[in-house]
């Protein structure tokens, strides 16, 4: 199927068919019709499923560019995040004939100048951080009365931020009759009271994917057992020849020194992170998407929705404090179709980890740094899938055996090798007696 099926008015055809979009994901395609029909919706779908047009493209469609009024507010919980959907909007705002307003409100713009337009005329649809958009209303400038579409975008991300109050505030100034809707890559339970203060019968949809990652992305496993980190992503980085790759540093202190280390080795390397000013981060962002950089080391910060084009690769510094942001890392290679390597370094501290994202449905291959190249290694687990054949010891003879290896008094020793050689002689008797009660029992059988 192809986005033709949604009738959508000529400008947002011309606006997909500029962009490329052909075939709508699934998310698009199973909830932009309920959007479209003016229900609550709570979609969950994974990072780079398509949610932002999902929202956008039925905005747009139902817009009256003659009306002097906010008609839809979407909030995000980071200033990247804000830029990258008003961007998206910006794309299909340019094939209206009539002016529809579009406007960004985020920390570290000049909020004075915003409240001066806001006099003027009022935008049609206003995307920004909770913060300032609670700002530009509580001013009495920004007027949201009459607003038709309320969006939650990243809705997990903004309980984790602490931005929801604020989300809560903003909603609590809608019409009773403005639909809402909540995208999230998970629904945590905390989430939960807003939505029932808030939503009417709301669609709860969850988009299943067949991978957890997708298709086009090899994810490969690294051990940096006795080897130096720092040495060991200069190396992989020469060898692979990205073109261009992001590094996840699971703090800023270490995004810092990282950063810092590949700078010294003559790599021209951008750095993204929450301690940057909000202008830093901007320019950064601006010089990565004209390629001026071929390597970013970021925190989780960039890894959440900020869309990226042609990264290549995705190196992991430490497997993510919050398991759920490795598939955010990942995610962000591999899109629109195109294919994409993800590396993680792990030590063997990081078992536990790897055997959770396992359990998520990640799958790792095994991959070693060996003269130059990155070739195929043995499962970490090789050893103990091994040991799995072997014969197994009850949980009593195991721990005798255990007791038996350890530094103790001579005596004691004794006293274990005895215990162990006893009971295995008493299961040898049980075992003699319960063949001898089977074949007396044959032979009456017989008989």
């Amino acid at each position: 199927m192809t986005f033709e099926r949604f009738k959508f008015k000529p400008e947002i055809q011309a606006a997909l068919d500029d962009i490329g979009f052909v075939t709508p994901t699934p998310v698009q395609e199973k909830l932009i019709p309920v959007v479209l029909s003016g229900r609550d919706v709570v979609g969950e779908s994974k990072t780079g499923s398509g949610k932002t047009h999902t929202f956008l493209l039925p905005i747009f469609e139902q817009l009256d560019p003659q009306k002097n009024e906010v008609q839809a507010i979407i909030t995000a919980p980071s200033r990247e995040l804000a830029t990258q959907i008003y961007q998206a909007s910006q794309q299909v705002a340019k094939f209206f004939d009539d002016e529809v307003r579009v406007v960004n409100y985020v920390g570290g713009t000049d909020k004075q100048r915003q409240l001066d337009k806001l006099k003027l005329a009022q935008p049609h649809i206003v995307i920004g951080t909770p913060g300032r958009i609670e700002d530009m209303i509580q001013s009495g400038e920004l007027l949201v009365h009459k607003t038709k579409t309320f969006v939650v975008d990243e809705a997990d991300m903004t309980l984790d931020m602490g931005f929801l109050d604020t989300v809560d505030r903003i909603a609590g100034r809608l019409g009773q009759e403005v639909q809402i809707l909540v995208f999230s890559a998970t629904i945590p339970q905390k989430l939960q009271p807003f939505l029932k203060k808030y939503l009417h019968q709301p669609l709860m949809e969850k988009i299943k994917t067949e991978t957890v990652i997708a298709d086009t992305i090899d994810n490969w496993l690294i051990s940096t057992k006795g080897r130096d980190k720092n040495q060991e992503i200069l190396a992989i980085l020469k060898t692979m020849q990205p073109y261009l790759a992001m590094i996840f540093a699971n703090t800023k202190t270490r995004a810092d020194e990282l950063h810092h280390f590949l700078v010294a080795n003559g790599l021209k390397v951008a750095k993204i992170h929450g301690d940057m000013p909000p202008r830093e981060r901007k320019r950064i962002m601006n010089q990565v998407k004209n390629l001026d950089y071929q390597y970013i080391v970021a925190t989780d910060l960039a890894a959440r929705g900020i869309d990226i084009e042609g990264v290549s690769h995705v190196i992991n510094d430490a497997i993510p404090q919050d398991l759920s942001f490795f598939v955010h890392r990942v995610g962000r290679t591999g899109r629109n179709g195109l294919s994409g390597i993800a590396i993680t370094l792990y030590q063997p501290s990081d078992d536990s980890d790897i055997r959770e994202l396992e359990k998520m449905g990640i799958r790792f291959v095994p991959k070693v740094l060996k003269n130059g190249q990155i070739e195929d290694t043995y499962d970490r687990d090789r050893r103990a899938n091994r040991e799995k054949t072997k014969e197994k010891l009850d949980t009593e003879m195991l721990g005798l055996v255990k007791k038996k290896k350890k530094k103790i008094k001579p005596g004691y020793k004794k006293k274990i090798q005895w215990a162990v050689n006893e009971k295995r002689r008493k299961e040898n008797r049980a075992k003699r007696r319960a063949q001898g009660r089977a074949e007396r029992k044959a032979k009456k059988q017989t008989f």
